[in-house]
């Protein structure tokens, strides 16, 4: 695992079993849902699963509903359409912060991220002999980590964006663009949600900086992203350019200051 520490923020692990929430955003996925629940229920059975729902017209979060009948670990929250993957993580980091949840790990709904990596993330927040950090990313692009099934053209356009990132708002993982990530909750706790004007993909790159702006130590840990093999991808030119727009006026910030 490699880790890329900022400032000393994370407090000593607790004496309690932490309690994790494993959070993700859907909009018509019910091809990929509910393998994937039981995939992160086989890898960690002891935590909760929260399903921020877009009004799926396919009926993801209906089956989301019968199953929280059946399992007091699954539960759902329906919006009233596609609002955005930046306020879907918001919604769901609130909810976990009102629950008094220890860890908030979020994870796409379509097997990109896959849950045979759950256990190294949330092992990286409090590793053994080493020093805590406040977020673990499930990285691409550190030693041991890459993309399957994905033309050059976007991998080039993928690096490209994460060296832009990290160029202008001075983050140093190697990963910012990577919504495959676990929180600490006491650290979620002292954000201000209503700051944060991401409403889509660039989202992940403005947590990292409002965060790394708290003190946080950010840890990175190698997984291997796989294209999703069911479903449609949910990302359009419109908001990759929006993504990109944000990143600069949030550089501009930085540099002001």
């Amino acid at each position: 695992m490699s880790q890329t520490p900022e400032n000393p923020a994370a407090g000593p692990a607790s004496s309690n079993p932490a309690r994790t929430l494993v959070t993700v955003a859907t909009y018509n996925e019910i091809d990929n849902l509910p393998r994937l629940v039981e995939a992160i229920f086989a890898e960690l059975p002891e935590a909760d699963v929260l399903v921020i729902d877009d009004n799926s017209p396919d009926g993801t979060g209906q089956w989301c509903d019968r199953r929280g009948g059946e399992d007091p670990r699954v539960h759902c929250v329906h919006r009233s359409g596609k609002l955005g993957l930046g306020t879907a993580t918001i919604a769901a980091m609130r909810w976990a912060l009102e629950r008094g949840y220890d860890y908030v790990l979020n994870m796409d709904a379509d097997f990109s991220h896959h849950p045979r990596y759950l256990r190294a993330i949330l092992a990286g927040m409090d590793p053994p002999g080493g020093p805590a950090v406040d977020m673990m990313i499930g990285s691409r692009y550190v030693p041991g980590g890459g993309v399957e099934g994905w033309p050059l053209v976007r991998q080039l356009m993928s690096r490209g964006v994460n060296l832009y990132a990290r160029w202008l708002l001075g983050l140093s993982p190697k990963d910012c663009s990577g919504a495959y990530r676990c929180y600490r909750a006491s650290l979620l706790a002292r954000m201000d949600f209503d700051a944060v004007r991401s409403r889509g993909y660039s989202f992940q790159e403005e947590i990292l900086w409002h965060l790394k702006r708290l003190g946080a130590r950010f840890g990175e840990t190698p997984i291997v992203f796989a294209d999703r093999q069911r479903g449609q991808s949910k990302i359009n030119r419109q908001e990759a350019l929006a993504a990109l727009g944000i990143i600069f006026v949030l550089g501009l910030r930085r540099l002001w200051r």
